[in-house]
């Protein structure tokens, strides 16, 4: 089953809109604050939001003074309720499958995605694509699922010795173009980019004391957030 049509199944839709993050939005994110905290001042920016879900971010970035807004993401029932949720002519929203993305070029201040592209088959195009579109000195802000969060549940994962190391690195899939933080990074790299912050992110003692149920990310992070520039 495809990301596709795992988000077009009705009963896994349904249980995804009953998450926090899906009810409450960004704030129901338990990563949003730093990944906020990544984000430049969004004033006057022109911005896109790769894989905009229900629409959260793009509302929020009008709310802090974005000057348009273009959100994209490939599943119908995602952007049907975004659009619904969206009374605001500088947010867009289309349909588009990010793995034949066209961007125009120098188009944009911000490139943000959330928790998408560690979905991406092919990762190399859509970065180059994203490097394209953005202005010189724009940035890319992404949260992805961290790599060593999905080893022991993806089959396929091994212990890379690539490199003649002293020992094993990070857990990786070897069929999957985003199997490492290093692959991840230097992709961006090579893409043109410049890196500037990375944070495998785990929950802050106070999120634990409010809800213990994600005290073991504190031992294998969940997320991966990252900064880059053109």
């Amino acid at each position: 089953m495809t990301t596709q049509n795992i988000y077009d199944d009705p009963e896994f839709f349904a249980g995804y809109s009953r998450l926090a993050r899906s009810v409450e939005g960004l704030a129901g994110a338990p990563e949003w604050p730093a990944l906020r905290a990544l984000l430049p001042d969004l004033s006057g920016l022109r911005i896109v939001d790769l894989g905009c879900g229900f629409g959260w971010f793009c509302r929020w970035a009008r709310e802090q003074g974005a000057a348009q807004v273009l959100g994209l993401d490939a599943l119908e029932r995602m952007l049907a309720q975004a659009k619904a949720s969206t009374a605001d002519a500088a947010i867009a929203y289309e349909r588009v499958d990010l793995e034949r993305l066209d961007l125009p070029e120098a188009r944009f201040g911000l490139a943000y995605s959330s928790l998408v592209l560690h979905y991406i088959e092919v990762a190399a195009p859509l970065r180059a694509q994203i490097h394209r579109a953005l202005v010189p000195g724009g940035r890319l802000v992404f949260s992805m699922e961290h790599p060593i969060y999905a080893a022991p549940t993806r089959p396929g994962w091994s212990l890379d010795t690539e490199g003649g190391s002293a020992g094993p690195s990070i857990a990786t899939l070897s069929k999957d173009p985003a199997g490492t933080i290093g692959t991840t990074l230097n992709l961006l790299i090579r893409s043109g980019f410049t890196i500037r912050h990375v944070e495998e992110f785990c929950p802050t003692a106070a999120q634990i004391a409010a809800d213990p149920a994600p005290a073991e990310e504190r031992e294998r992070p969940m997320f991966l957030l990252v900064a880059a520039q053109r």
